[in-house]
């Protein structure tokens, strides 16, 4: 099957999404580190200035930006690479989530990962994690979960990741990461956040890792008994 799920920045869809893939033994995809890898190209390049993207120059350079995935058995993790080089760890600094957002606004940015999207999922056995994976990537796929918890919960757990990284932050600069995310996720013209009809929605402010992985299985159980019927 091909299971999307979709949801808000910091509401743990990249946990459940991983969880799941591993326990159903599929392949998982993290959609988010797409536009996240595209957005360290280009500061790295100096395409972006003062939150602002150049537009032409990330159009220019598109084509030379190459991003592909690999399992980690030994630590049971995703390794994302930018055009060969490892940068899983780089992509989720402070730096890039702050300009991830205006990036994949860009609707050329968005049409090339949705197409290395679908591409990924030929086969199907996949889990992938998005804003609009549901809505876009996959209208059509077997299952679609919208993820949500309480905007002050998911700044708490994304300030616990950095610390937890020895990244030094404020509680208040998280907050406000969180809320221009969600403002700009929503609202963009290309693919906005949004539910699709037919996804079930999962509230998961006050469950544990294992507590979701458990509804999701539940959920995938179900499903998978109305295809065999």
């Amino acid at each position: 099957m091909i299971i999307a799920i979709d949801g808000f920045s910091s509401c743990g869809k990249s946990t459940m999404a991983k969880s799941l893939a591993r326990v159903l033994r599929y392949m998982y995809i993290d959609s988010g580190a797409m536009y996240r890898a595209v957005t360290l190209y280009a500061l790295r390049n100096n395409w972006i200035k003062n939150g602002s993207p150049d537009i032409p120059s990330i159009l220019g350079g598109l084509h030379k930006i190459s991003i592909s995935f690999d399992y980690n058995q030994g630590e049971e993790r995703n390794i994302t690479y930018l055009c060969g080089e490892n940068v899983e760890e780089e992509i989720r600094r402070l730096e890039v989530s702050e300009n991830v957002s205006p990036v994949s606004t860009i609707p050329e940015v968005r049409q090339e990962m949705v197409v290395l999207q679908r591409k990924l999922g030929e086969n199907k056995g996949i889990v992938m994690d998005g804003r609009d994976i549901g809505t876009v990537v996959f209208p059509h796929a077997d299952i679609k979960i919208f993820m949500t918890a309480d905007p002050e919960i998911r700044a708490q757990r994304r300030f616990k990741e950095l610390t937890e990284k020895g990244i030094k932050i404020s509680m208040e600069e998280v907050r406000e990461n969180i809320a221009r995310r969600d403002f700009i996720d929503q609202h963009r013209e290309v693919s906005p956040l949004k539910k699709a009809d037919d996804a079930i929605v999962f509230d998961n402010s006050f469950l544990t890792p294992q507590q979701q992985l458990n509804w999701a299985l539940d959920i995938v159980e179900s499903i998978a008994g109305l295809h065999e019927n």
